[in-house]
């Protein structure tokens, strides 16, 4: 079997590694910073997507579907924390009861299961607190343990013999015969060879492939960095379910993350960035608030902390359609043995072992 070489220790990063080392690959991981999910894996709402928002027959929808199946079936068996609490997507004013209606079509035709529509009447028998005109109801949303579904991953591939290299940034690379000369840095800087190269670097997917030579500059596409602050809660929570509101440009709205302690914290919203900045201000706290006491008015004042913001590595910018997975293989680009996936952003988290074995499959 062959060597191959990962770029990005993230939960998408490991689970190809799992993959390929599940089909006998000598796999090593290439992380530039210094533990693994750091970046974009270790700042999201940890939710478990049912499947419901994206086209249906995208990369998306598919992997999402298939992904959530497979991440339930992992977490229980690998005894990775995680609940399946059920979410409400909530409408709040005139027009959004025609998105629920939409949501749940697509829903239906991506093969969703657990999908129901609720009265407002309904919503409130579910979750008292709740105020809205109707609510679309998903069974399998969920939330899981990030860190330790990524721990899990490195355990199967360590278990195979697979190798994690930490503060090891890749700098580049170039085909040689049948195999892939890789230049890495970090404290022991130097060169790798491999017959597989994978680029699953999240926010830094783009400036890998622009240092890997012979790949068309044109099959790299743009990165836009839409930014999402979360606020803590700090009190008891009064939902027992997710509760979204309908979705809005660039996300899925404000909306309530419950961990699995039962801690509620409020986000993401959307803030078109230029550079990597993590910091939450506490001046959007107003903001958050209105948006929020449109499904919970009761919410009580100064009760939102700062808590953390994540980004995300998405293809196209503000005002436009949200773009699909990019998963660039050998039959797209013209380079044997390469994959590089760009724009893995959510359905990220829940679509992870579905492409791991997507990209696995592209390399055979």
């Amino acid at each position: 079997m062959a060597r191959a070489l990962i770029v990005g220790a993230g939960v998408v990063g490991l689970a190809v590694a799992r993959s390929l080392a599940a089909k006998g690959h000598e796999v090593i991981v290439a992380e530039a910073g210094p533990v693994i999910g750091g970046g974009v894996s270790s700042r999201n709402s940890g939710v478990i997507h049912a499947g419901l928002y994206y086209p249906t027959g995208s990369l998306r929808h598919r992997l999402c579907v298939e992904g959530r199946r497979a991440l339930y079936a992992f977490a229980q068996s690998h005894g990775v924390a995680h609940r399946r609490l059920g979410k409400l997507i909530v409408a709040t004013e005139p027009g959004e009861e025609e998105k629920l209606d939409a949501l749940l079509a697509n829903g239906r035709a991506n093969g969703v299961e657990g999908l129901s529509a609720c009265s407002a009447a309904e919503a409130r028998r579910l979750e008292p607190a709740l105020s809205c005109t109707a609510a679309l109801l998903s069974a399998e949303t969920g939330v899981i343990d990030a860190p330790g579904l990524m721990l899990a991953l490195r355990g199967e591939i360590e278990d195979r013999g697979g190798a994690i290299a930490l503060a090891t940034p890749v700098l580049g690379a170039e085909r040689i015969g049948e195999r892939w000369r890789i230049r890495f840095g970090g404290a022991d800087a130097g060169v790798a060879e491999a017959e597989l190269l994978v680029v699953a670097a999240g926010l830094r997917a783009q400036a890998v492939a622009v240092a890997i030579e012979g790949l068309d500059p044109a099959a790299i596409p743009p990165l836009f960095l839409a930014k999402g602050d979360y606020f803590a809660f700090s009190g008891r929570a009064p939902f027992s379910r997710l509760i979204y509101p309908a979705p809005i440009d660039g996300g899925l709205g404000v909306h309530v993350t419950l961990d699995l302690a039962g801690r509620m914290r409020f986000g993401p919203d959307v803030e078109w960035i230029d550079v990597e900045d993590y910091r939450v201000s506490a001046a959007r706290r107003a903001d958050f608030e209105t948006r929020i006491r449109r499904y919970w008015p009761q919410l009580p004042a100064e009760r939102l902390a700062p808590d953390y913001a994540g980004i995300r590595p998405k293809l196209t910018g503000p005002g436009a359609p949200a773009a699909d997975f990019r998963i660039l293989g050998p039959a797209d680009h013209g380079l044997s043995g390469l994959v590089c996936l760009f724009g893995i952003e959510s359905p990220g988290l829940t679509s992870a072992l579905a492409i791991g074995d997507h990209v696995a499959a592209s390399l055979d």
